[in-house]
């Protein structure tokens, strides 16, 4: 029976656990105040060390929100909406999200991501048939696009262009 993580009572200790949690990935600083609470003895100890990392420049929320809207636009191909949500779950302040948001803006195209999302749920549902208003693959797909943080009116509108020359891409319905 397993009482959670071994206690660390110095600084340095603490310190260590800090720097190792950030060698494996990025955290924001509401993060690694939650990882060193859990492993300190004694709390107080935690302010300090946050503050150490802060002026090492090892914990940096305005970094750390950028690079994660960078990750998961580039490799998840996530909106702003659900990218700017989860940065708020992890403590993030508003100020670096928007930041973070208007730096990928600037750097991304984001009817680019939405297109691409669209032709991957394409080829996963081989046979899909969204040129019929209201059909439940296209009720999938946009719910789908909603959940993955895109504007409605954006998936509107790219829906709109997808089809204007009938079928969609990737649509292979109409081969029946």
């Amino acid at each position: 029976m397993g009482r959670g993580p071994r206690q660390l009572g110095t600084p340095a200790d603490l310190y260590a656990a800090a720097v190792g949690a950030l060698a494996r990935r990025a955290h924001s600083a509401y993060e690694m105040r939650q990882l060193l609470e859990r492993r300190a003895a004694d709390r107080a100890q935690v302010a300090p060390v946050l503050g150490k990392l802060k002026s090492e420049g090892l914990l940096d929320d305005a970094r750390y929100a950028r690079q994660f809207a960078r990750a998961r636009a580039e490799g998840r191909r996530q909106g702003r909406y659900r990218i700017a949500r989860e940065l708020r779950a992890r403590g993030v302040a508003d100020r670096f999200i928007e930041a973070a948001l208007a730096e990928l803006g600037s750097e991304t195209d984001e009817g680019a991501l939405l297109r691409r999302r669209i032709e991957i749920w394409l080829r996963r549902h081989a046979g899909a048939t969204l040129a019929a208003p209201g059909s439940r693959q296209l009720g999938s797909l946009y719910r789908s696009l909603l959940r993955a943080g895109f504007p409605g009116d954006r998936i509107r509108d790219e829906f709109r262009r997808l089809g204007r020359g009938g079928e969609l891409p990737g649509n292979d319905a109409g081969d029946d």
